[in-house]
């Protein structure tokens, strides 16, 4: 999500994009049903662009992402 708050991606651009910022390659799918999951939960909405599925961050995702960072710091902090 933290990908999509920047900007709305396709989901070919995720799988490249986490693959050069996170030096991880995921599966050729792995990305999808990631992304299907975080749609089907409101945190995520997707949309056609250019005959490509789009997807952007919602509100509610934005949200989620900011409380998942302040838990991870909450725990680097305890560390």
């Amino acid at each position: 999500m933290s990908l999509l708050k920047e900007k709305e991606l396709y989901g070919w651009e995720i799988r490249s994009l986490i693959e050069k910022k996170f030096d991880f390659r995921p599966g050729l799918i792995t990305p999808y049903r990631v992304l299907y999951r975080l749609e089907g939960d409101g945190f995520v909405k997707s949309g056609l662009k250019e005959r490509r599925r789009i997807y952007k961050i919602t509100k509610k995702g934005e949200e989620e992402l900011k409380k998942a960072k302040n838990f991870y710091r909450e725990i680097i902090k305890t560390i």
